[in-house]
């Protein structure tokens, strides 16, 4: 499923597992990425946490984020990617974010 992240987009744990069919699996595909062998044609990088910041540590989040900048994602002051902007929609399929907010104006929410 990473795989299919396109060029200049980002998804998070939660959304790739879902994708995936594995329901609350956003830890296991943290793992697996973890797993992946350095050198790796996966795109590891274009996966975030569920607020648009890298999760990783000891210099892989700096590697991640400049990945991502050479890719064309911007990273706001805070440190973290809009995922309204740069979050992947795959065609025929609603992003949870998505979904959300049209259940929100379908009941009347604002």
């Amino acid at each position: 499923m990473v795989r299919r992240i396109p060029r200049g987009k980002v998804a998070t744990y939660g959304q790739v597992a879902r994708l995936a069919g594995v329901a609350n699996g956003a830890r296991q595909v943290g793992y697996a990425l973890h797993a992946l062998r350095e050198g790796t044609t996966v795109p590891w990088f274009r996966v975030l946490n569920a607020q648009g910041a890298s999760s990783l540590r000891d210099g892989h989040d700096v590697t991640q984020r400049l990945l991502l900048e050479r890719e064309g994602v911007r990273f706001r002051a805070d440190g973290r990617v809009s995922l309204d902007l740069h979050g992947w929609r795959p065609r025929g399929r609603a992003t949870p974010r998505a979904a959300s907010r049209r259940a929100s104006k379908d009941c009347g929410a604002s």
